[in-house]
C-alpha cells in the first residue's frame, strides 16, 4: 500500500535517483537530479533535505545523494509498477511502443502494490520493459543488464539493440521513427569528429545519430568470430 504522505513530487526523486546511479552504487550529485528533473539546484536541494529528514535519502556534501533502505524500496516499487503498466499497454492494448511511457508515467503514482502484483501476474511475470529494461522484482531487486552504450562502439562493429535508457517520450517518438528499437540489429558505419554524430545502418537505414542520443541507446556487440 502507498504511504498517504507520498506525493508524486517526492516519488520522482526517488525513481529519478534510482535513473540516474543506474546500478553504479556512486552519490547521485544535486545539479544531476535537477537538471533531469527540470527545476533549479535550489528546490532540489530543499526537497533533498526534506527527504533526508523522512529518512529516503542521504546526503553527503559534495559527492550527492543516495537511496536509504526505505527510499530503494519506494523507487523500486515505482519503477516496478512503471514496466508493468508499460507491458500491459503495449502487449494488451496494443497502445504504440513510444507512447507506453507517458501513460505509465501517469499510472504509476496511483497504483498500490496489489495491482502492480496483479499486473504482474496477468502477464506471466515479465523480467523487461518494452524498451528493453529490466523490471524491479517485488523484493526491489534490479537485475542491471551487461550492454554499453552506443556512443562507446567503434565503427564497423555489429550487434544487437538492448534498451532504450532512460526513457522520455521525446526520445522514444525518435526512435520509433527510425526503427531504432531493442531487438533490431545495427552497424556503425562511421564516427563523425569533433565529437559529430555516429553514423548507424538499421532497419536498411542510415541514419546520423547525436551523441546525446546515442548515450541512451544501450546495445550488445556481435562476436565478429560468429560471422567468419
Amino acid at each position: 500500500m502507498k504511504h498517504e504522505s507520498f506525493n508524486e513530487s517526492t516519488e520522482m526523486y526517488l525513481k529519478t535517483v534510482v535513473e540516474l546511479a543506474n546500478g553504479a552504487g556512486k552519490p547521485v550529485p544535486i545539479s544531476a537530479l535537477a537538471d533531469r528533473l527540470g527545476v533549479s539546484t535550489v528546490s532540489a536541494t530543499e526537497m533533498v533535505h526534506r527527504l533526508q529528514d523522512q529518512k529516503l535519502l542521504d546526503h553527503t556534501p559534495y559527492k550527492g545523494v543516495s537511496l536509504t533502505g526505505k527510499g530503494q524500496h519506494w523507487a523500486t516499487a515505482l519503477i516496478r509498477a512503471h514496466h508493468m503498466w508499460e507491458c500491459f499497454l503495449v502487449e494488451k492494448l496494443q497502445m504504440p511502443w513510444e507512447k507506453a511511457h507517458d501513460y505509465a508515467c501517469q499510472l504509476e503514482h496511483a497504483t498500490e502494490t496489489a495491482v502492480t502484483e496483479a499486473l504482474a501476474a496477468y502477464l506471466d511475470q515479465p523480467t523487461t520493459c518494452p524498451h528493453g529494461n529490466p523490471i524491479p522484482s517485488q523484493q526491489g531487486e534490479i537485475d542491471h543488464p551487461d550492454d554499453l552504450a552506443l556512443t562507446a562502439v567503434q565503427p564497423g562493429q555489429s550487434g544487437i539493440i538492448q534498451r532504450i535508457y532512460p526513457e522520455s517520450t521525446l526520445l522514444l517518438d525518435y526512435l520509433a521513427g527510425r526503427g531504432l528499437k531493442p531487438g533490431n540489429r545495427f552497424t556503425v558505419s562511421k564516427i563523425e569528429p569533433f565529437n559529430g554524430p555516429i553514423i548507424v545502418d538499421c532497419c536498411e537505414q542510415t541514419h546520423p545519430l547525436g551523441q546525446e542520443v546515442a548515450a541512451h541507446i544501450f546495445v550488445t556487440i556481435e562476436d565478429t568470430n560468429e560471422h567468419e
